[in-house]
């Protein structure tokens, strides 16, 4: 079987595919070094990561270096790759990964280590450093994992400590300098070990200080602009525009608020430049404002409203996921809706001002409930409240106070709204004021979902909650030592996978691993003494210990640390108020108080709209892509060939473009049609298809467009028929010729064949004779021609004729290639 028949067989092919719009391809024959960024976990889940397209482009920037990406294949594939004996490789020129200089993973979450040991062994590279050759790439991995390295440093030959944008040019120096001069694996380790920021496990000491890289000013770094663009839909499936970088309110579980320390912000100015490149390179439709808490970006209301005023009429929508309670301001919320209501999920994280007093969230119930107020007054009928259980402290009376709140903001939606209460158990993390704290078992979490299970029977407030068992693997992994990443290779080598993943999530494997190692539970969720030293101690954020310590004794009184961005320092260690220091974004050259727009926007100009069909193509591998998956590549790369829609009404406005039929996945055509609705255009059509062509992915190109009446039929009630060419495998499984004739002619002379089919658990029987207009058999080419009609009761897929009427089984359908050559129109 070969690769594309393979993927024909797997769940979501277009994982695997490649050729995005905007993907990089190099001739590794030209390039001096390779990289291999690798994410351990999904396609979807990696392309939506941000750090990922930012350290692309970089690479892909340099003269002589090749980047390419590689995702964690889900179980049916790499069952598929193993019994095919095919290895892990790139997306980009499917090289195999053991072929590359440098593999980077990015270790966002720890219940992902698993998905990188198993992404090693299908790239046939030895699981532990000390166990691989000379010709095997070096392994680096960076992320916020990264701050805590030892459960990991079995495996991981270099560890990225800190913001990734310089050090991931000096790495990539250091090895193409010794590959140029042939050092050896050791002796370019040795090297890499020189680099700041950076922990080479086989080199440094214990005694070793490993100081975090940062970033100091990110108006420098305005990348990507030209992201690549997913063929699926992702997690976050929009631009992300990272308006600041740290967070200064100092919550005291909060890693991400301690260890990217200071604040920085970027320009508007440079972020109204990024935006408008962005959407020109990627069609895309919403764009994200993220930073870890975005309401505090000091130009965030005049921004939005910039944002939204220049990208109204393309429908464009503004998302802001990272907002604190008492920032979420009327006018944010105004300009937030004036396209379509994005998601609204608020954070109160305890339910008593006494424990949000203890993590020094800072802000109050009262605030909490002005806001939702706020949200549903403005229209929404939904909002989400994430709280954490098990938080230091914790008692009956603070659960009691989730309960009462999720009900105190469901009265302001005025009982017709939803909120929707997400629990999740507190897990000490390394480098925060809370990481010596004690981590509650499982049985205590399970108590507390029952109690919640028990109190919120309100059909308006749904309850979800993390797996307890999900959550004391985290907590066991985030705060683990090198023994640690045993428990990590035994759970893999019982086959732990997607353990993030609760579908997928197989506890046992962990239990016996924890048995055959020895490990008891109970030691690695106990309270931490502070005077004794943790595994992550040589790794230095900048923030001191005696910051650390004090944090948590005023934790333990309930004493607030304001935010140093609005009070005194904190004397914290992290900046030294010379290059690293908090940085506030500047409106420099007026870009916002120039152009801020009136209080009531003008009226939009009602423009004339044209009618087209579009005729456009769906061949090679571009042939795995799902319906919707073509819809939405169709669609973006018009708006950025120049096309603009015409959209639907109603708070989610969508682009006017119709289909007649969904095309199967693994079906080619070169027979697609659409109808669209655009703005009138004046002049030839051609330079648009020109440029929505270099916007399509690989596979996909637009043909044709012909201009129709403002009103008449749609696209279904026009077409009669399509023209099938149906290439047969020439596989032992397969019948004759002779008998593969002989069913073909009884099908001919019948008057009916009637056909049963079981969709969604009922039994469809249907005569499929009907649909069948012409059929022919070429024996030499081992090709059927086949017209099936388009009728008032819809059509054929020419796969369960092949079943139904040729008796072909699956795993030769697989290897059938099918291609839609012609769609027919009734006359006028």
């Amino acid at each position: 079987m070969n690769f594309e028949s393979l993927l024909l067989s797997v769940e979501k092919p277009s994982r695997y595919i490649g050729g995005e719009v905007n993907a990089v391809h190099k001739n590794h024959g030209s390039c001096r070094l390779s990289f291999a960024f690798a994410f351990p976990d999904t396609y979807e889940v990696g392309m939506s990561h941000l750090g990922l397209q930012i350290l692309y482009a970089i690479l892909n920037g340099m003269p002589g270096v090749v980047a390419e990406r590689c995702f964690a294949p889900w179980p049916d594939m790499e069952s598929r790759m193993r019994q095919a004996g095919i290895a892990l490789a790139s997306l980009e020129s499917h090289t195999p990964l053991d072929r590359f200089d440098l593999i980077g993973f990015s270790l966002q979450y720890e219940l992902s280590y698993t998905n990188v040991l198993n992404m090693l062994d299908l790239a046939r590279i030895p699981l532990r450093r000390e166990a691989r050759r000379e010709e095997d790439p070096l392994i680096i991995a960076g992320g916020p994992c990264a701050f805590n390295p030892l459960p990991m440093s079995l495996f991981i030959d270099a560890f990225a400590i800190g913001e990734g944008e310089e050090i991931i040019t000096e790495i990539v120096s250091v090895v193409l300098n010794g590959k140029t001069r042939g050092y050896s694996r050791k002796r370019i380790l040795e090297e890499l070990a020189c680099v700041d920021g950076l922990y080479v496990p086989a080199i440094h000491k214990k005694d070793a200080s490993i100081r975090k890289r940062i970033v100091t000013d990110l108006n420098r770094w305005q990348l990507p602009v030209c992201p690549v663009v997913p063929l699926m839909k992702t997690i976050h499936d929009r631009i992300t525009l990272e308006i600041a970088r740290g967070c200064s309110r100092g919550c005291r579980f909060c890693q991400a608020g301690m260890v990217w320390r200071p604040v920085r912000e970027r320009d508007p100015g440079v972020l109204i430049d990024m935006a408008a490149r962005n959407l020109c390179s990627t069609g895309y439709d919403e764009i994200s404002l993220l930073s870890l808490s975005s309401g505090d970006y000091t130009f965030i209301e005049p921004l939005l409203s910039f944002l939204m005023d220049r990208y109204y009429g393309e429908r464009v929508a503004l998302a802001l996921p990272s907002l604190r309670v008492e920032t979420l301001t009327k006018k944010l919320m105004d300009d937030i809706r004036r396209v379509r209501k994005t998601s609204f999920t608020l954070a109160p994280e305890a339910g008593t001002q006494r424990l949000r007093n203890v993590i020094n969230k800072g802000n109050t119930e009262e605030e909490l409930l002005k806001t939702v107020r706020g949200v549903f007054e403005a229209g929404w009928k939904a909002v989400k409240l994430y709280f954490m259980i098990g938080l230091p402290g914790e008692t009956a009376e603070d659960l009691e106070g989730i309960t009462s709140l999720a009900h105190k903001v469901l009265r302001e939606g005025r009982h017709r709204a939803q909120v929707t209460v997400s629990l999740s158990t507190f897990v000490p993390k390394p480098h925060t004021p809370l990481q010596w704290s004690r981590q509650i078992t499982m049985a205590e979490t399970m108590e507390k979902h029952d109690y919640f299970r028990q109190a919120i029977r309100n059909r308006n407030i749904s309850v979800k909650w993390h797996d307890s068992r999900m959550s004391l693997l985290e907590g066991m992994l985030s705060r683990g030592d090198e023994q640690t990443g045993l428990l990590v290779e035994e759970a893999f080598r019982r086959g732990a996978r997607f353990d993030g993943w609760s579908d997928l999530f197989q506890f046992q494997h962990w239990e016996g691993a924890m048995e055959m190692q020895q490990i008891r539970i109970e030691d690695h969720l106990a309270e931490k003494k502070r005077s004794a030293p943790l595994p992550w101690d040589f790794i230095d954020t900048g923030l001191s210990r005696d910051f650390l310590v004090s944090e948590a004794e005023k934790a333990m009184t309930g004493e607030l640390t304001p935010d140093c961005r609005y009070e005194a320092c904190h004397n914290c260690g992290v900046c030294d108020h010379r290059h690293i220091k908090i940085e506030a974004a500047a409106d420099r050259d007026d870009v916002l108080t120039r152009q801020r727009r009136e209080e009531t926007p003008p009226p939009e100009e009602k423009k004339g709209e044209k009618r087209y069909r579009v005729l456009f193509t769906k061949k090679d591998r571009a042939r795995l892509l799902s319906h919707l998956e073509v819809s939405a590549a169709l669609t973006r790369a018009m708006k950025q060939g120049g096309f603009r829609f015409i959209f639907s009404q109603g708070f989610h406005p969508h682009p006017r473009i119709s289909f007649a039929l969904a095309t199967s996945v693994g079906m080619e055509s070169l027979a697609e049609y659409a109808d669209i609705r655009v703005e009138a255009t004046t002049g030839d059509t051609r330079p648009l298809i020109e440029a929505a062509n270099r916007a399509l992915p690989s596979g996909m190109t637009l043909m044709d467009m012909t201009e129709l009446p403002p009103a008449g039929p749609s696209l279904s009630e026009k077409i009669s028929a399509f023209h099938y060419r149906v290439s047969l495998p020439r596989n032992k499984s397969m019948l004759p010729d002779e008998s593969i004739e002989e069913k073909l002619r009884d099908f001919l002379a019948s008057s009916s064949f009637m056909t049963a089919k079981t969709i969604k658990d009922r039994t469809v029987i249907k005569d499929i004779r009907s649909f069948v207009k012409d059929l022919q058999f070429d024996r030499v080419n081992h090709v059927i021609s086949l017209r099936i009609g388009w009728l008032n009761n819809g059509t054929l897929n020419p796969l369960d004729f092949l079943r139904e009427v040729i008796g072909i089984g699956e795993a030769d359908l697989i290897e059938t290639r099918i291609t839609k050559t012609e769609t027919f129109f009734r006359e006028p």
